[in-house]
């Protein structure tokens, strides 16, 4: 059982095929797929998987606070599932590719200008846009 169907089944959410299916899907997956894509990947599973069921399962998922939807500027909600270690997001807009990256420097920043502004910080997403500059490594997913 993968953990986004253990999460399911402790929230209390009915596990049809189909679902075990996309949730496996989402476990599977190293990038950030859109529902489109989720769809593409199931199917292929089981062809009897409609798009109408892939849109409701991660909208059910999320709902449940199971996936975390993005919006990365390309039109698309892209999903995640969430996870207890924070991280941010670097998108390579030529590409759409999606880097993962954690900075305890930036964390602290983020903490600190909170605090100089009379708040404390209690959730926060960062989402930083680029092109690739010509040879440096490529990283991400």
């Amino acid at each position: 059982m993968t953990r986004i169907e253990h999460l399911c089944v402790e929230k209390g959410l009915r596990m049809t095929d189909q679902r075990r299916v996309i949730a496996r899907v989402l476990s599977d997956a190293a990038d950030h797929p859109d529902a489109e894509e989720l769809y593409r990947r199931a199917s292929a599973i089981d062809p009897h998987i409609s798009i109408a069921t892939v849109y409701r399962t991660v909208k059910l998922f999320e709902d449940a606070g199971i996936l975390e939807r993005h919006d990365f500027r390309d039109g698309r909600s892209r999903y995640e599932e969430v996870s207890e270690d924070h991280h941010d997001h670097l998108i390579d807009i030529q590409t759409g590719k999606v880097i993962e990256f954690h900075s305890d420097e930036i964390e602290k920043l983020q903490r600190r200008m909170a605090e100089e502004l009379g708040f404390e910080l209690v959730d926060h997403r960062l989402e930083l846009y680029g092109v690739r500059r010509s040879g440096k490594p490529q990283g991400g997913n």
